[in-house]
């Protein structure tokens, strides 16, 4: 018994040194990833994507801590003064995370806005009828709640045969006329191909949206490696054609179908925008109208086929094997079919093209690679922003980097909604 109370308190003696150790290590790693090229960096993308986009609570949570563990008597002695300032090192790190994380995107989305659309696209803006928030409260800061605010039950549907990987959700307001002709937005998850889940994905966008009027979309897919490459894009071509001949039901309106979605989702939103009507993935409904208006591909994948540069190989070696099932060496034209960057084109609709700086999983050159074609390439807008500090992932939390990303993509698609009304005007007379 003595012995085994021995090894108990051994068991819990504090160790403050260590621990302030990896207390900074995690808040440097949300700063700046440790490592951004391979999937070896994987790891360091799981710890610091949520420093980097919500380190208030890291913060919080720390401070707490250590005012504990001071009354503990943990920083006591040599070694305890040293554990107390690499603590206090990682809160000013934090607290300069913050202040990015908060400062920095929205001059960067301005920007981008300004270059794509033109010094006077608020103008254009102004045009728009505006749409009182239900509840009082007009920006995106207040609006990321949970979906039950937007999704009744009558509002879950089913878009194709395939059970619950063909589920939808259909986000609105509540008082939306059921007559009316809101714009709509589908939403594709991410999830590397191998999840497809709706929820919880994208909340700060939908919501921001849906509280100003607009219906969204958003979907499950079949996923791998239960299901192997076109199911995916094949899925989401099915949806549209969906929504084109049932949203007018939910109060939207079926000529303004805009399209979003994150990592592997922006890769099957680029893909289906720049491949409208294609019949070789629209099996069994051919002549159904898959086209878009415009399209916000979010830290996505481009380019399946190349494997220059660090971690294409394992990427397309992971395709192989999960998710395409198909060795591109024996089939290439199925890679290159499936990759966005060549299926670019002069009549493509207008892109904005979001990226985070610090990606750890989707290296950063990727998207400006595609951007840059895209500019050659297509007569339509094509924005990019590249956003200092942000991880993969960057929207799924609530945080202020999300919230301005949200305001900005609301922006861009009204201005394409704007014009598309003013056109329309103009034909008319």
């Amino acid at each position: 018994m003595p012995r085994l109370r021995r090894a108990t308190r051994f068991a819990r003696k504090p160790r403050p040194l260590p621990r302030a150790a990896l207390e900074l290590l995690n808040a440097v790693n949300g700063f700046r990833p440790l490592g951004r090229r391979g999937y070896r960096t994987l790891a360091f993308f799981w710890f610091g994507w949520p420093t980097s986009e919500v380190p208030g609570y890291y913060l919080a949570a720390s401070v707490l801590d250590a005012m504990r563990r001071g009354l503990r008597g943990d920083f006591r002695g040599r070694r305890g003064v040293i554990a107390a300032a690499l603590t206090a090192i990682s809160w000013l790190v934090l607290i300069v995370i913050h202040r990015r994380g908060v400062t920095t995107p929205k001059p960067v989305l301005h920007a981008a806005l300004v270059d794509g659309l033109g010094p006077d696209y608020t103008e254009v803006l102004q045009t728009l009828p505006t749409t009182p928030s239900p509840s009082g409260r007009p920006t995106a800061w207040r609006t990321t709640t949970s979906r039950r605010r937007y999704v009744e039950s009558v509002n879950i549907v089913h878009y194709g045969p395939h059970g619950r990987a063909n589920l939808a959700d259909v986000w609105r307001r509540r008082d939306l006329p059921r007559e009316g002709k809101a714009p709509v937005l589908v939403q594709i998850p991410g999830g590397a191909w191998a999840l497809g889940w709706r929820r919880p994905q994208a909340y700060p966008l939908m919501s921001h949206l849906a509280d100003r009027g607009w219906v969204i979309v958003a979907l499950n897919y079949r996923v791998s490696p239960r299901n192997h490459w076109p199911d995916h894009i094949i899925d989401v071509k099915r949806a549209l054609a969906w929504v084109k001949a049932n949203i007018a039901d939910y109060g939207g309106d079926p000529s303004f179908v805009a399209i979003t979605g994150e990592s592997a989702g922006g890769h099957l939103a680029a893909l289906a925008a720049l491949t409208p009507d294609d019949p070789t993935w629209q099996p069994g409904f051919e002549g159904a109208d898959t086209s878009v208006v415009a399209a916000v591909p979010i830290y996505g994948r481009y380019d399946w086929h190349s494997t220059d540069g660090e971690g294409r190989r394992e990427f397309v070696g992971f395709l192989e094997k999960f998710i395409v099932g198909r060795s591109i060496t024996k089939y290439p034209r199925v890679f290159t079919d499936a990759s966005p960057i060549d299926r670019i084109h002069g009549d493509a609709p207008p892109f904005f093209v979001l990226h985070g700086q610090h990606d750890s999983v989707i290296p950063v050159e990727e998207a400006r690679a595609f951007a840059a074609e895209m500019r050659n390439v297509s007569k339509a807008p094509v924005l990019y922003a590249e956003l200092p500090g942000a991880q993969h992932a960057f929207d799924v939390f609530p945080s202020p980097r999300a919230h301005v990303s949200a305001e900005a993509v609301g922006e861009f698609l009204s201005w394409v909604y704007a014009r598309r009304d003013a056109s329309h005007l103009d034909a008319a007379h």
